[in-house]
Parts: C-alpha cells; structure tokens; sequence
C-alpha cells in the first residue's frame, strides 16, 4: 500500500458548508452487529447529542471485518448527515490484513474525534494457571522461554485485534506461543474457558465477568497504564517496558465534509462524552472515553495505521 499521511480533509478542501437544519437525520453507520460494544457506545452518544444536532440513526452495516460499513462513510456525500465509526480494524489493521482495501483509511476521512479506548487483558484459564504455576505475567514469560512451543493462545481469527496482540506480546518478550484462530471472539473465549487455549488477548469488557467469577485469571492489561476498571491487575509494560496497545473507535465523515461541520460534530460529540451519564454507562463497558479534536485523532489514526503495518506483516495474517 502506497503511504500517504492522515489529512484533515475537511480543513483543505475549501468547500461551502451546507445549511445544517434543525430536524435533518444523521445517519451514524457502526460497521458491526448490533449488541456489541461499539453499538452500544453508537448508541449511548447519538441519544445524548439529540438536542444539539437533531435525531441521529443508528444504522448498522456490518461485513468485510468492517470494511463494508467504512466504505458507506467514505463514499457518502460530504453534507454531515452521514457519519461512521472508525475502529482499530478499520483504519489500522485491514489496511494491511486485506489484499484489496474498497476505501483509503488516511485518505477518504474527516476526523472527527476519538470516543474511546478499551484496553485488552492478557488472561489464562484459572486452572491452568494454578497447575503451571502462573501467577504473574514475568511467570508466564519465564514458563515459556523454558519451555518453547507448548504454550498456545487463542484469538478471534488470524489477523484479529486479540491475533495482533499476542502477536506483538510474542515480540516483546522474546518467546515462542503457537496461534489457534477461532471463527470469533466468542469461540475463542470458550476454547480458554474450557483449557482448549492456555492464554488469550481479549477484551477487558468481555473477560472481565470470567476473571471476577474466578474462572479467568488476568495477569496484565495490555495499555500503558493500570486501568480504573480493575486497577489491581498490572499493567503490561511493568514488566515488558512500553509494550502498550488497546482497542479504540472514534467518529469520522467522508474526507469532503467542510470544517464547520466538522466542529459542530466534534463539540456535540466531545460534550456527550464528557457527561457523567455517558461515563457510567462506559464504565460499565471497562471503556475509558477520550473526546479530543479532529486534529489529535487524526494523528492518532496515522500512528496506528504506521504501528499495525509491521504487526500485521510480522503475523503471516492475510485476507485475499
């Protein structure tokens, strides 16, 4: 893929901004299924900036690991009455997993603002644990330089977010783990459950019933610091240094979308995730909201889009 940079398109591109009506609908395209946590995140926001935009409709286009929902976004008309979810697949890792990508990531997008970010947790089965005797990570790194190729770990399919990770935990730490993919997170957390699997990568919010009843144990969270979920589990980079790496989505518009627009989404959008209301609700979901300009988030995009290039190039994952 030919590099370019992330641009705020709606900055250079020097267009008239439409006449923003009070009773238009914004459709906000969640290029996955409805029920899972960036819906529900969709839809907790849409319902707080009702009063400052007007009706926003949640439209869920799930396929191509989110490629077809993003594609929708990138080739809508630049009016601000469709807007997406952009996600760590979207705009960081299919770029390099898929062979042929319908849109460009740095090139077919206005930032809008960055909603949240959730950190992945490194977790074993409870018993398996116990047995090997794994009770903190350097435990579990220990265990694996002494012992190459018997441990393995599960994810939701090969160039997944949980397939990433481990892979990039491989690295860091300089041991050998063998992947098992799964046909989605679910499976894969099943195959851990039951001792199929000895560790996964997965999302905080759904291991987290598991490591509370006991069954899962977690011995770090993959960001760069503890999380104000569930502080007492480790960071990761206590033990491997700056080894950090989350799952986030945010909110984009097609690259076209006037400036004005633009910051009209940013400032609705930004307040929504600064009420207490949507905080607690996200609380519950162990996702931290970030609320940043379109400036902060499209260079965060462009960091992640560069940093997954070799993660996913390094993990032999590819989608023909």
């Amino acid at each position: 893929m030919q590099r370019r940079h992330f641009c705020l398109s709606a900055i250079a591109a020097g267009v008239t901004a439409p006449v923003w009506a009070q009773g238009k609908t914004i459709r906000l395209i969640v290029p996955y299924a409805a029920g899972g946590p960036i819906d529900v995140t969709a839809r907790a926001l849409a319902e707080r900036v009702k009063d400052t935009l007007g009706t926003v409709i949640i439209e869920n286009r799930p396929g191509a690991g989110g490629n077809l929902g993003a594609d929708l976004v990138a080739k809508a008309a630049p009016d601000g009455l469709t807007i997406g979810i952009a996600a760590t697949a979207t705009h960081a890792i299919n770029p390099w997993l898929f062979a042929k990508m319908p849109y460009d990531p740095s090139r077919d997008f206005a930032p809008v603002t960055q909603m949240v970010r959730v950190p992945n947790v490194l977790v074993m089965n409870a018993e398996t644990a116990q047995r090997l005797k794994i009770r903190t990570l350097a435990d579990l790194v220990a265990y694996a330089k002494a012992n190459p190729g018997r441990l393995n770990f599960g994810s939701g399919g090969n160039g997944s977010a949980g397939h990433l990770a481990g892979e990039m935990f491989k690295k860091a730490a300089g041991i050998f783990a063998v992947h098992i993919p799964y046909n989605g997170g679910n499976p894969a957390q099943l195959a851990l459950l039951s001792g199929q699997v000895d560790f996964n990568l997965d999302n905080l919010a759904t291991a987290a019933p598991n490591i509370k009843a006991g069954k899962l144990k977690a011995l770090a969270v993959t960001t760069g610091q503890r999380s104000n979920a569930l502080p007492d589990i480790p960071a990761m980079s206590e033990t491997l240094t700056g080894f950090e790496i989350d799952t986030w989505w945010g909110l984009v518009a097609p690259a076209a979308t006037p400036r004005d627009v633009v910051e009209r989404l940013n400032k609705a959008f930004t307040a929504a995730l600064q009420a207490p209301e949507t905080q607690s609700r996200f609380a519950m979901l162990m996702a931290e909201p970030v609320g940043n300009t379109p400036e902060q988030f499209g260079a965060f995009m462009k960091r992640e889009w560069a940093r997954y290039e070799s993660v996913v190039k390094a993990s032999g994952a590819r989608v023909d």
